[in-house]
């Protein structure tokens, strides 16, 4: 059985680190920072780098892959259409890959970025910056199309998937959450688990796809209360679940 835990890097970065007891091989996903990678295997010295996946270009997930794959010789996988440090294995939409005995389906899943992939295993989501915790990245390169037309992808999955994103954003996600629907009881509950959870120190993360659907605003499109507040933002009738998308996304830009 494979174990996921994380490496926290940089502010507020998670770079999930997978382990197959075994065979004592682990792998990586978005190591922004080599640092906390080589420092689990320096106290950990059983245990050997085998692979590294990436989900989009952003410095922040590939900045410690070159030294990472130096050190290691780990195999890197990575988005084809996107400048991606070190790649050995391009992937495209709807490839699968075997890392550690797991077989990932990839999935394209443009919006944060035109060529961001995410990697999914029955039951297990490594979502990068698409999908948040209560939240979704921003649209750094993609429209707002895209990214509904991504999100609906990602929350079509089996409601039980654990959502491995990258960033430790839950607790701002929240508030803009509840000002979207003031009075979602299920928002108003995980409000008060992520503060306990926050205020003992410990991460918020991974989440469930059934939890996302009843307290994201982004994956909540085509409820009326979530509607009808974006018509509020933009004095128009968003008819299209990507309108309301725009519109909730062009007021969390600014939240």
């Amino acid at each position: 059985m494979i174990q996921i835990s994380a490496l926290p890097a940089f502010t507020d970065n998670y770079i999930w680190l997978l382990r197959n007891p075994a065979t004592q091989r682990c792998a990586v996903v978005d190591p922004g920072d080599a640092a906390p990678v080589l420092a689990w295997l320096k106290q950990n010295p059983e245990w050997a780098l085998s692979d590294i996946l990436i989900t989009h270009h952003h410095h922040d997930h590939v900045g410690g892959v070159e030294q990472l794959k130096k050190a290691s010789g780990a195999t890197v996988y990575g988005p084809a259409n996107e400048q991606i440090p070190a790649r050995d294995v391009a992937l495209q939409d709807n490839d699968r890959l075997s890392v550690l005995g797991w077989n990932f389906d990839v999935y394209s899943v443009p919006g944060h970025t035109l060529g961001h992939i995410a990697f999914y295993h029955q039951g297990v989501l490594f979502c990068g910056d698409t999908l948040f915790a209560a939240g979704c990245g921003r649209l750094f390169e993609g429209t707002p199309q895209q990214m509904h037309t991504s999100l609906e992808r990602l929350a079509a999955l089996p409601a039980d998937t654990l959502v491995y994103c990258t960033h430790e954003y839950t607790q701002s996600n929240l508030k803009f959450a509840q000002a979207v629907e003031p009075h979602n009881a299920d928002i108003a509950e995980r409000v008060e688990n992520v503060r306990q959870l926050r205020a003992r120190g410990e991460m918020t993360l991974p989440s469930t796809l059934a939890l996302e659907l009843r307290t994201n605003p982004f994956l909540r499109t085509t409820e009326t209360s979530v509607k009808q507040k974006a018509d509020e933002r933009n004095g128009r009738d968003n008819r299209a679940g990507a309108e309301v998308f725009a519109s909730l996304r062009a007021w969390k830009d600014t939240f």
